[in-house]
């Protein structure tokens, strides 16, 4: 580590925290949990889950620390249910979740893998035990979405990716009702050339809300001879417009370098879906997909990927 490049994010010693290995009954892969930490102090993660036949569906990891002693569900927590949902015909994945006081409800917004490709889904729990499924809210192709926590102006706000033509970027849009979803607004375009986000982006886990503003980690797509490299960068959007960029970073912040990291099902991916913030109120446990096939945990400062910012990040145009 060098003065120039300083790391926001610190793996845990016992990397990688959950794998297949760990779980109560036959699958592939484990990977792209949505986190929370619950009122008890527990940590759930909702993990993706691949079976063997490639679909996939969430299961649920409880710990106290946050590292090790998973308690998992001895069967799948919410899995694809096709017969009343036809949008999930090819399995639930990547969950993003999201309290949201209002409702005192955790909302789950994740991919329904539908025939015509992936689409996001929404439902909500108190218990995550029982969900009750709004179903399909953003029609394929579109994934990488999550629910802010309020309303904003009277409306609630889901960022998501919609893919068109070659590129994929980030949009928002607004509901009345969480329904009906419209007013959609670019929040973040994917850049052009030979950038490690150019073509394709993407909303990592939730948005956290700073007194700055929305501090987002999102991931871009690095498309090389070799193959894809996923990572992870920062962006601060503003409070009250969410739509508008005030600072982004130009550089990746974190991406794939150890061995669990680099090789799995998918080389070469960093995917988090979730955090959870520590009672002190500025660390960040980061939970993450490693190379599509385990679960790994990073730990940064909110206040220090806000100062590098600061220092790193580029004004966007208003």
């Amino acid at each position: 580590m060098n003065n120039h490049h300083p790391e926001l994010f610190r793996r845990h010693a016992s990397n990688p925290i959950l794998t297949v290995a760990d779980w109560p009954y036959p699958a592939n892969s484990v990977f792209n949990p949505g986190a929370v930490l619950l009122p008890d102090g527990t940590t759930l993660l909702l993990c993706r889950v691949e079976d063997r036949r490639g679909l996939s569906h969430l299961s649920a990891a409880r710990s106290a620390n946050g590292v090790d002693g998973w308690q998992i569900d001895p069967r799948p927590t919410l899995q694809g249910d096709p017969e009343n949902h036809p949008e999930e015909l090819w399995g639930i994945e990547d969950p993003r979740i999201t309290w949201v006081p209002e409702l005192e409800k955790y909302a789950v917004v994740y991919t329904a893998y539908t025939r015509d490709g992936p689409g996001v889904s929404l439902a909500f729990t108190r218990d995550f035990r029982e969900f009750e499924r709004f179903g399909i809210v953003m029609s394929p192709e579109d994934k990488d979405a999550a629910l802010l926590p309020h309303r904003i102006g009277g409306e609630w706000a889901m960022i998501h990716r919609p893919v068109s033509a070659a590129r994929a970027h980030m949009w928002i849009s607004y509901s009345p009702d969480l329904r009906h979803w419209g007013n959609h607004k670019l929040m973040l375009e994917a850049r052009k050339g030979a950038w490690w986000d150019a073509n394709k982006i993407g909303l990592s886990p939730p948005p956290l809300e700073t007194p700055q503003g929305w501090l987002v980690i999102y991931h871009g797509v690095r498309h090389t001879a070799a193959g894809v490299i996923y990572r992870l960068g920062l962006a601060l959007f503003d409070l009250l417009a969410p739509e508008r960029c005030l600072r982004r970073g130009e550089e990746w912040i974190f991406g794939p370098e150890e061995p669990y990291e680099v090789r799995g099902d998918v080389d070469n991916v960093v995917f988090p879906c979730g955090y959870t913030i520590a009672p002190d109120g500025d660390t960040m446990n980061l939970y993450y997909g490693a190379a599509d096939t385990s679960i790994a945990r990073a730990t940064g400062s909110v206040a220090a990927m806000l100062q590098w910012l600061e220092e790193h990040g580029t004004a966007s145009q208003p």
